[in-house]
This record gives C-alpha cells, structure tokens and sequence, in this order.
C-alpha cells in the first residue's frame, strides 16, 4: 500500500481511526473525514505523532455539496484517491414503532446516504483512471433481525446492497467493491447500548430475551479485527474479490449471512 491515497470517513474513532491507522501503517496517504472537527484534529494527531502520513478533512457525509467539495479537495491536495473506506455511522436504537421521524432520517442519512455520496464521488473518478477499491463498513445487523435496531439495520442493509449494486456496475474498470460486517466490537458505539460497563459481557453471554446468541470465540472485537479485515480486502491480496461481504463478529451470527 506504500504511497497508495485512501479515503476514510468516520475517522475522529472507533473503527474509522483504527482503519486510518492501519492503512496509513502499511504506506498509505490517508484522507480522514469525520463531521466533527475537533474530535478529528485529536484522531489525526494521535496518527501524525506515530509518523503516519494523515490528512484531516472535515465533511459532513450526509450533505452531497459538502461530500464533493472534500473529495476534490482530496485529489487536489493528498493525491488521486485509490482506497475508499465508508466508516462514518451513527446508531438510534428504539423499538421499530416508536422510531421518531429523526431516528430514522438520521440514522438513514448517514449509514446508507452518506455511502451513497461519497461512493459516488470517489468511485466517479476511479472509473476515469480504471482502478479502485471500496469497502462499506456494514454491520451483521444487516442481515439478522435485532430488536431496537431497526433503523440501524435498515440503514446498513441498504448500504451492503448499494455497494454490490455499485460494484457489479463499476467492476469493468477494475474497480472493486466490498463489505465489511462487524459484529459487537469494542467501540463508544457499542458501551453506549449497555448500562455502566456491562457490554463487553452482555454482548459475550448474548441475550435470550432478545433473541440474541452470544459469541462463540468469547470475546468482542477490537476496532483493529474490523480494520485488518478491511486492510485485506483492499489490497493486492484480494485482487479477485468483488460483491463479497465478510463478516467479523466472532461467529454471533452462526456463519449465516
């Protein structure tokens, strides 16, 4: 990946910052995008001070001016984008029915429309130069039900067909696209569903009531798991693989998606 230009959004944490790390780690450039600037400014130091080449963007994914604005600044600036990864994600848990309208349009207009913008933004310019990789952080919620994460299942259902759709249409010009399907991983995202510091064992034991098995391997991800998976999926490496989605979730779904 040396000198290689990726594009990470969703990158001030969690698994965005551990994929920017990574990528960055293996000799990329790395364009990081996150809405919340500060947040950002403290993710990319952290990098930069390792020596990792890191470039702050700050872009709200949900807005397609906003989302083009970056990507050109990007090409202007760090270089002809190579590696697209869609990190950015939000999560509104609540029972389907009682969903607020901002519930759902929040959580759709991140997870699944901001793939959207930024897929089509990036992935236009690859098509022009006839190369590329794409990857789409979905979520093993996207294809087995969860009680109180409709809207967030919704949302990274769609996102996993947008980026097969994208990728059928686009691999002619070597373009490949795929996802990534994390399960429980230690994240503010995950600590944030569960009282106190219960969701690492809550999310290990599973939840009967709620239909939910626990993990086989015993033990949640790291943020590092989802980033080596993607890693492997942009790479030469995985020159052959398009329209697959791999799932990273320690056996939670019983090998069935």
């Amino acid at each position: 990946m040396e000198d290689r230009i990726a594009l990470v959004t969703g990158a001030a944490g969690g698994i965005g910052e551990a994929v920017a790390r990574t990528l960055a780690g293996r000799g990329a450039r790395v364009a990081a995008v996150d809405r919340d600037p500060a947040r950002l400014a403290e993710s990319v130091g952290r990098l930069t001070a390792r020596g990792l080449r890191v470039t702050a963007v700050p872009a709200d994914v949900t807005s397609s001016a906003d989302v083009e604005r970056a990507v050109g600044s990007v090409e202007d600036t760090v270089g002809p984008v190579d590696y697209l990864v869609n990190a950015a994600g939000v999560l509104r848990l609540g029972e389907a029915r009682k969903l607020t309208d901002r519930d759902w349009a929040d959580t759709l207009a991140v997870n699944a429309t901001g793939v959207f913008h930024v897929s089509r933004a990036v992935v236009d310019r690859m098509v022009a130069r006839g190369g590329g990789a794409v990857v789409t952080i979905a979520s093993n919620a996207a294809g087995t039900a969860r009680t109180e994460m409709a809207a967030y299942a919704a949302s990274k259902a769609a996102a996993t067909a947008f980026t097969k759709c994208l990728g059928l249409e686009v691999a002619p010009y070597g373009i490949r696209c795929n996802v990534v399907a994390p399960g429980s991983t230690d994240t503010p995202m995950l600590r944030g569903m569960h009282q106190g510091d219960t969701a690492v064992h809550t999310s290990v034991a599973g939840t009967p009531s709620a239909f939910k098995v626990g993990i086989p391997l015993g033990k949640v991800a790291r943020p590092q798991d989802v980033a080596e998976a993607v890693a492997f999926l942009l790479s030469d490496e995985a020159g052959h693989i398009t329209l697959h989605s791999l799932t990273v979730d320690g056996g939670a779904t019983l090998g069935v998606q």
